[in-house]
């Protein structure tokens, strides 16, 4: 049992349950209890989609494991590639079929999206760099717009979706400037086709379009004066987009921890 949870990394989808329920509390609020049918079934639907999804991941890049990633369940041999294969596909087939139980197009149709975005992102478009990192991003942003969905307010969330797309591409290029030289082996990232100077400006482009969306609710009133917390968050992305070309290992890290008080701050703010 240990080396298919290692297989399914079950930390994600923890995480990925967490941020799910975040998106469906920031939609409605101190109504989130009335949804808790819904919400037991997109547990479900989020930990099939993740073990799906790292299971595929797996099994494409079995080869380089054996030298990146070890200690994972493939390249120690106990899980064989088919049955990685197979677990993968099950896992994300699964995730659909268990969205259809919440009687809601919208639901299933934002799950049959990701999943055909996540696999044409192991597939495709994870060696093509920026295309990956936009793929990514979206990913991270349609769990907010999950959350909205399995309550029935998607529109409460299309902000924080993408506040977290615009600056998610922000830090997905620092790490490939980070990585730019492991990298070059297996992938063709942005920093390697237009160069690191650029891409620190482009990275640090997506890092300060972040903070400049986040006033909006403010603008539009739509959430207590515990939002202002999000200035917090708004200050660390504007001093990462100053020192991602010096310290792109650091911008990456900050820009996670941006990313966490900016959602205490929409937490905060429905309350």
């Amino acid at each position: 049992m240990n080396r298919y949870l290692r297989l399914f990394r079950l930390g994600n989808g923890v995480m990925g349950i967490l941020g799910v329920a975040i998106g469906a509390f920031i939609a409605v609020g101190m109504d989130l209890p009335d949804y808790w049918v819904n919400l037991v079934i997109s547990c479900f639907v989020v930990l099939s989609f993740m073990a799906g999804g790292n299971s595929l991941n797996d099994y494409i890049d079995r080869e380089l494991d054996k030298t990146a990633h070890p200690e994972r369940p493939l390249p120690m041999g106990e899980i064989s590639p088919k049955a990685a294969l197979r677990l993968g596909v099950i896992g994300l087939v699964l995730a659909s079929l268990l969205s259809l139980f919440m009687m809601s197009v919208l639901v299933t149709g934002i799950v049959i999206i990701a999943t055909l975005l996540m696999v044409s992102y192991e597939l495709f478009l994870k060696q093509r760099g920026f295309a990956g990192n936009i793929v990514i991003a979206v990913l991270t942003g349609m769990l907010f717009l999950f959350g909205g969905s399995i309550v029935d307010n998607i529109e409460g969330n299309i902000v924080i979706a993408a506040m977290a797309i615009l600056v998610s591409i922000g830090r997905e290029i620092a790490k490939d400037i980070e990585d730019v030289e492991s990298d070059k082996e297996c992938r063709k990232t942005l920093p390697m086709m237009i160069g690191i100077k650029n891409a620190t400006i482009v990275a640090s482009i997506f890092f300060i379009a972040g903070p400049i969306l986040s006033v909006y609710p403010l603008i539009a009133e739509t959430f207590g004066w515990l939002y202002c917390l999000v200035f917090v968050a708004d200050a660390i992305f504007i001093y990462t987009a100053l020192i991602i070309f010096r310290k792109a290992h650091t911008a990456q890290k900050l820009a996670k921890v941006a990313m966490a008080i900016a959602l205490v701050a929409f937490i905060l703010g429905v309350i």
